[in-house]
């Protein structure tokens, strides 16, 4: 019997006009260029106007592309599944309103929330549905708009952040391309470091909440930094053993665009070569879950058949892992 595998085989992305560089920024907090380069490594972050778009305005976009570029049917599509940290609403689904308005009329879909992991799990999720043998193609999207949540009065979060979105399909392969193997954790421990406190069932949305700020994005920056480096790190050793393999074996490293000192951390933590980590935080910031297919987007005519690529991330939770994953296609 044939191994069904899933692989990856087409890419869209989207993300907005409006650009928020450094130079606006030093307008708005007590900051500068040369602190937010030296700190994260961006230069410029796009933010979506006006917000109350939503995020599916960006999840749509992106999704559509794809579908352009596929010469896909959208009524083919079995399952949308959108990763994200900032939904339209909070219980409507927003993967059931870009389903719908994609054309996909036979699929099912729902919202998965690990915050930056958030596509990675996605991957993990794709794959096992079609893996099931029950569904042919899964559209994966991670979107954010980052801009909703953040305090542009708070210099350690507001420089960080962008908005956008990236899709993809997975669908099923017999050559053995696609997903491989997996390394995925969480560590509960790690929420009060990286929250929004209010909003949630702990704490409802009162005008006390609203106007003590606690609606928007908590980071404590050094404990964040040293566990996403640690955690992510290991993830990735752990899963090169596991597949017998080594750095120079893998093409690429499609780590989550959190900072640029985090990503050189994890590079020399791993022996990298410069050309074997894929990099676009100094043009977008971070989009949480949609930072790791739009990497994909961006560097798509350099990906060819057979590569062998990892990602992996670390998010608010704490949540991260490691993903391992043999590209299936020539652009």
């Amino acid at each position: 019997m044939t191994t069904i595998t899933a692989a990856i085989t087409a890419v869209g992305g989207y993300v907005p006009e409006h650009v928020l560089n450094n130079a606006a920024l030093e307008q708005m907090v007590d900051t500068s260029d040369e602190w937010i380069t030296t700190r994260t490594g961006i230069k410029e972050r796009r933010i979506l106007k006006p917000t109350s778009l939503g995020t599916s305005f960006m999840a749509i976009a992106a999704a559509r592309e794809l579908i352009q570029k596929k010469g896909l049917n959208p009524s083919t599509i079995d399952l949308v599944i959108v990763s994200t940290a900032t939904p339209d609403m909070p219980v409507s689904s927003t993967a059931a309103y870009v389903a719908t308005e994609l054309g996909a009329t036979n699929a099912f879909g729902y919202d998965l929330q690990g915050a930056c992991s958030g596509f990675l799990y996605g991957m993990s999720v794709a794959s096992a549905h079609i893996s099931s043998g029950r569904y042919k193609k899964v559209l994966l999207i991670g979107a954010d708009t980052m801009s909703s949540i953040i305090d542009y009065t708070d210099r350690t979060t507001c420089v960080i952040f962008g908005d956008g979105a990236g899709a993809v399909l997975f669908e099923p392969n017999e050559e053995g391309f696609g997903l491989q193997d997996e390394v995925l954790r969480v560590d509960g421990n790690g929420r009060s470091f990286l929250k929004i406190e209010a909003g949630g069932s702990m704490m409802p949305a009162s005008a006390e909440t609203v106007s003590a700020r606690k609606h928007f994005l908590y980071q404590e920056g050094k404990s964040v930094f040293k566990f996403a480096v640690s955690n992510m790190t290991r993830a990735v050793n752990q899963l090169l053993e596991q597949n017998n393999l080594t750095k120079n074996d893998i093409d690429y490293v499609v780590a989550h665009q959190a900072n640029k000192r985090i990503l050189d951390a994890i590079a020399k933590n791993l022996a990298l070569q410069h050309d074997q980590m894929l990099i676009n935080i100094e043009r977008y910031g971070n989009t949480t879950a949609a930072t790791l297919p739009l990497l994909l987007w961006d560097y798509e005519d350099k990906l060819k058949k057979n590569q062998k690529l990892l990602f992996t991330a670390f998010g608010g939770g704490f949540t991260w892992g490691a993903t391992y994953l043999t590209w299936a296609y020539n652009n």
